[in-house]
C-alpha cells in the first residue's frame, strides 16, 4: 500500500510518501515562509527525487485539522485537488492524532499540544506503548483546563507540540505529576506519521472522496468570533 501524507495545520509544512512498512520520502519546512509557498513545490520535489507516479498511490492522508485555519484550508484544497486529479479517495486523520502517532513506545500518557491562542490549546490524550490508543479526542480548551484534566489522570505524561514553550510556565506551576518533553526530532507534525497512522486507518474504512472532505476547524476563526460579537452587540 503506498499512501501521499500531507499536513499544513500548523507551523510546519510536511509532505511524504508512505509504503508498508518504509517511508519513501518525506520533505518538511518549518521555517518563515507560508504553506501556500511551500506545500506543493515540497511535493514536486519529492516526486521528482524519487522518480515516484502519483497514479501508484493508494490514498493521500490529510492532516484535518485542528489548527491554522489558513493553514488547513491550503492542505484540504490541496488533497481534495489531487484526489480529484488522480481519482484517489481521502484519508481524513485528526491533526492531534497524527501528532501523537510520533511517540511510539512512550510510557504513559501522550499530550500533544497546538498554540491556539487566547490561552487555549488544541490537545487530546493518547496511549503508544504497544498499541495506539486515543484516550480523550481532540479538543479545543484552555490550558488551565488541560493541566487539571491532567492531574485528576495522575500518570506520566509527555508532551510535543508549538504549544508547549508557549505554555511551559503554566505547565511548570500547574502539573502535580511527572512529565517530559519529546524532543526537537519527534515534537511538531510529520506527515510520514500522517501517512502512517492513514494507512491504519484505510484499513478500517475510514474512507472519503475528495468531494467529501472538509477540515474540523474546532473553533470559529477570529472573524467569525468578532462578526458573532458584533451581532451580539447590536442585537
Amino acid at each position: 500500500m503506498r499512501i501521499l501524507a500531507l499536513d499544513s495545520s500548523g507551523l510546519v509544512a510536511t509532505v511524504a510518501i508512505v509504503e508498508d512498512e518504509q517511508t519513501v520520502a518525506e520533505y518538511t519546512v518549518n521555517y518563515k515562509k507560508t504553506h501556500s509557498q511551500t506545500l506543493l513545490p515540497m511535493l514536486d520535489e519529492i516526486v521528482k527525487m524519487t522518480e515516484f507516479d502519483l497514479n501508484t498511490i493508494d490514498a493521500i492522508a490529510v492532516a484535518g485539522g485542528p489548527g491554522s485555519f489558513t493553514g488547513l484550508r491550503i492542505g484540504s484544497a490541496t488533497a481534495k485537488g489531487l484526489g480529484l486529479a488522480l481519482n484517489k479517495p481521502l484519508i481524513h486523520v485528526p491533526t492531534v492524532d497524527g501528532m501523537a502517532y510520533n511517540l511510539f513506545g512512550c510510557k504513559g500518557l501522550i499530550c500533544p499540544m497546538m498554540d491556539a491562542r487566547r490561552n487555549q490549546v488544541y490537545t487530546g490524550i493518547y496511549r503508544f506503548e504497544n498499541q495506539f490508543e486515543v484516550v480523550e479526542e481532540q479538543m479545543a480548551i484552555s490550558v488551565e483546563e488541560l493541566i487539571e484534566k491532567l492531574n485528576q489522570y495522575g500518570e506520566q505524561v509527555t508532551f510535543l507540540g508549538d504549544g508547549v514553550p508557549v505554555y511551559g510556565k503554566l505547565l511548570e506551576e500547574g502539573l502535580r505529576i511527572r512529565y517530559a518533553l519529546a524532543p526537537a526530532h519527534v515534537n511538531r507534525q510529520s506527515a510520514a506519521a500522517v501517512g502512517a497512522l492513514g494507512m491504519q486507518y484505510f484499513t478500517e474504512g475510514k474512507i472519503e472522496t475528495a468531494k467529501e472532505h472538509q477540515p474540523d476547524y474546532l473553533r470559529l476563526s477570529q472573524a467569525e468570533r468578532e462578526r458573532a460579537e458584533r451581532n451580539a452587540n447590536n442585537s
